[in-house]
């Protein structure tokens, strides 16, 4: 026989647990609506790249972007964090400032936790050291990959330092891509300096199967086989973890 305090006690706890619920959710959606970030089940961190990385500048408030001092942070949280225990990173970028975008890659490069990258439209320009930045990486077969040089807006000093600037900036990108990738430094290089594929630019546009050609990318493949690899790269971790505990 169910008492009249037992079923008044019960309401109360499904009260409580919806209203947990529903701020749980509010939560998550001001975390979309802000960052465009969220944290998944299994303890996998979402990390979304879009539009227009932005850096030291603002941009029109009617430009999608992805605030370096956003990200930044929150990389630092994870890594920090005894809850995540991996990062997948969604990448449909145009790329931006090459700075902030060689800060974000430099920080999912040296964390401790398995990453792992999913390019989806694109992740042209800057965007390309952020998707080699993780541990492993896929592409959609009709993503896309934009190497070109780098670039600048507004007055430019015709000078030969202004030159030596670029091209250490061309070498910084190089070098991270060509670390953090199976791609040859060289060949990187030719593709950014190709004059045969875009009509107004340098560059080289990868499509799929050519980025994982190349060696940019590990794997052509979609959600579920980036979250089937972090999921098992996590149970690794983990196992090599237990195991030296246990030889400790």
């Amino acid at each position: 026989m169910i008492l009249e305090e037992d079923y008044e006690a019960a309401r109360d706890d499904n009260k409580e647990n919806a209203a947990q619920e529903k701020e749980k959710k509010e939560e998550q959606r001001e975390e979309i609506r802000e960052f465009g970030q969220l944290s998944l089940n299994h303890k996998i961190h979402l990390l979304s790249v879009i539009g227009e990385i932005e850096g030291h500048e603002c941009l029109s408030s009617n430009a999608k972007t992805t605030k370096y001092e956003h990200v930044l942070p929150q990389l630092a949280a994870i890594e920090d964090s005894n809850e995540v225990e991996g990062l997948l990173v969604l990448l449909n970028t145009v790329g931006g400032d090459v700075e902030a975008g060689l800060a974000i890659a430099e920080m999912i490069a040296s964390l401790s936790k398995p990453t792992v990258s999913l390019v989806l439209g694109g992740s042209h320009s800057i965007g390309g050291p952020i998707a080699v930045s993780t541990d492993y990486s896929y592409i959609v077969k009709t993503g896309t990959m934009v190497i070109h040089p780098v670039r600048m807006n507004g007055m430019v000093i015709g000078a030969p330092q202004t030159y030596d600037y670029f091209k250490q900036m061309q070498d910084r990108i190089l070098g991270f891509m060509a670390d953090h990738s199976r791609a040859n430094r060289e060949r990187l290089e030719e593709l950014m300096l190709n004059t045969g594929m875009l009509t107004k630019d340098l560059g080289t546009i990868l499509v799929g199967d050519d980025a994982v050609r190349e060696g940019l990318i590990n794997e052509v493949g979609g959600i579920k086989e980036a979250l089937g690899k972090l999921n098992s790269m996590i149970i690794e971790n983990k196992s090599r973890k237990n195991k030296g505990t246990d030889e400790e």
